[in-house]
């Protein structure tokens, strides 16, 4: 219950507890309800006692708040010690009066003071359970919100006081009750004894609840007092960071702490997490990423500021503490430069060493697709259109720098015409040399170093012609880089000349889609010699 350590007298109470609900669940003969007896017997001795300890409770409760000259925040706390007893007396009252009807309609006391109808089991049930005029309902919803109004006062979770069998150890794998509800638990086939056991038992609960509520709101009197009980020696240095041969400057603090104190630490108006010193003292966790988007042009400095308060019983201590963000360095490697090309995917480095360990980047444009690598502060930007390129780098949601990149067209391959594995154009060739071509595309030198990638050309489609005296003697299309011109060899004369124009050619881009290149010349004339 609320944490605290259970008394000899608790377990005692809950032992009987566990043996009562036992004893019901079974439904043991009528043997042995004289136990029962004793049971209930024993239980309102210990009710009552643990009442009369409640009301010492709140008398030194009021006694304490009286001897700290009647403080706001201790006259609230007594005025919940207060309502707890009264809501406690209350359903204790509902309580007796529930055992006295059933003493009444099971027919009274003998001339003993014993029960007459210890073993009847009709009329508790009759009382309890009865769909229309049944008592168990209000019953249990009763101690449901003596439950839930103890929790609102103290801040503590107590555990229900209306279980379920299915929420009890010794019943939630027994087929015969682990279906059953509180009330049926309780107060089905129960003899009367039974029944009158059960409901002092619950309170005793009830006032074992009461008792560790006023507890935790006895704490409260007095909590406000300060008392210092462990100090420690603090050292708050300009800078952790000394050059050699500057000084080292700090200023020397005593802090201390105070074993009743609950500080709660803000800033700006945030609640913060709490952190504990090797000597024990409380300390409140700032720790956000820093922004700034007013830099001074010459020391690329920022200065900012946060509030900081401490909120210590009814007094808070508020500071402002003002430091500075620097403007970090954004560095770009790339083959291309600060240009990149059209529709092919620039690989970009971009680092910020200031940030170290620290450095997470993410990056977005409007102007490009952005596909991140595979290692901290690679990136593939690929230029949507002409215009130029902003790209966006963030580090943790923060907004770093906007760095800005030209777009350049994707140079024209150069067509490389070989037979045998020689050049064939210019100076032209024999027939017997002649017979095969390999008419291919091969990309730019810089464009081939700077995304290689993207430069994987294909010639797909070639027409070639021999030509004679000005006129087409033959003409042939070829859709493949290797053109087979051994059926031509016959036709060919020193003077005529194979004429071989390049029709179309693709491109293979990084994102694996073929798009029409352009070679830088079309046509290539071939003589014969």
């Amino acid at each position: 219950m609320a944490g605290r350590k259970e008394t000899p007298r608790q377990k005692m109470i809950g032992m009987m507890y566990l043996v009562l609900t036992a004893m019901l669940a079974l439904n043991v003969s009528s043997a042995v309800l004289d136990k029962f007896t004793i049971f209930n017997s024993t239980l309102e001795s210990l009710a009552k006692e643990s009442a009369s300890a409640n009301n010492q409770l709140v008398a030194n409760i009021q006694a304490t708040v009286t001897e700290k000259g009647n403080r706001a925040a201790d006259i609230k706390a007594l005025k919940k010690a207060q309502e707890v007893r009264t809501m406690t007396a209350d359903l204790i009252k509902e309580m007796e009066g529930l055992k006295e009807q059933i003493v009444s309609e099971t027919g009274g006391l003998d001339e003993n003071g014993n029960f007459k109808a210890a073993s009847d089991v009709e009329k508790v049930a009759s009382m309890m359970l009865a769909p229309d005029k049944g008592k168990g309902k209000q019953f249990e919803a009763d101690l449901d919100n003596f439950v839930k109004k103890l929790q609102e006062l103290t801040g503590k979770e107590f555990p229900t006081l209306t279980p379920d069998a299915k929420d009890m150890d010794m019943f939630k794998n027994n087929p015969d009750q682990k279906n059953k509800d509180f009330l049926t638990l309780t107060f089905a086939d129960a003899p009367m004894v039974a029944g009158m056991a059960t409901i002092s038992q619950l309170e005793t609960q009830v006032l074992e609840y009461e008792a560790d509520a006023l507890g935790l709101i006895a704490e409260e009197v007095g909590a406000k007092d300060v008392e210092f009980t462990t100090i420690v020696p603090l050292i708050r240095p300009n800078s952790n960071v000394v050059a050699s041969g500057a000084k080292f400057e700090a200023e020397l603090f005593i802090t201390a702490a105070a074993s009743g104190a609950n500080p709660v630490f803000k800033y700006n108006g945030k609640q913060v997490e709490k952190g504990v010193t090797e000597g024990g003292i409380e300390f409140g966790k700032i720790e956000f990423t820093a922004s700034a988007n007013n830099y001074d042009p010459k020391t690329l400095l920022s200065e900012q500021s946060i509030t900081a308060s401490i909120e210590l019983n009814d007094t808070t201590y508020n500071m402002v503490h003002k430091y500075f963000v620097a403007k970090p360095v954004v560095q770009v490697k790339s083959a291309a430069l600060q240009a990149l090309y059209q529709n092919c995917g620039n690989e970009l480095d971009i680092q910020v060493p200031a940030l170290g360990t620290s450095y997470n980047p993410s990056f977005s444009s409007n102007d490009a697709d952005v596909r991140k690598g595979n290692r901290t502060g690679l990136v593939t930007v690929i230029p949507k259109g002409r215009s130029k390129v902003k790209l966006n780098v963030s580090n943790n949601g923060s907004l770093l720098s906007t760095e800005s990149f030209d777009v350049k067209k994707v140079p024209p391959p150069n067509i490389v015409i070989t037979s045998r594995g020689k050049p064939v154009t210019g100076d032209g060739a024999t027939a017997a040399a002649i017979s095969t071509l390999t008419v291919s595309a091969e990309a730019d030198e810089n464009f081939k170093r700077e995304v290689p990638k993207d430069a994987r050309y294909r010639v797909n489609k070639v027409t070639v012609k021999l030509a004679r005296s000005g006129r087409a003697v033959r003409t042939e299309d070829f859709t493949t880089e290797n053109i087979d011109l051994r059926q031509w060899r016959s036709q060919l004369r020193p003077g005529d000349a194979i004429i071989i124009n390049v029709e179309r050619v693709t491109r293979r881009t990084f994102t694996g889609e073929n798009e029409r290149a352009r070679p830088l010349t079309e046509i290539y004339t071939i003589p014969i010699n």
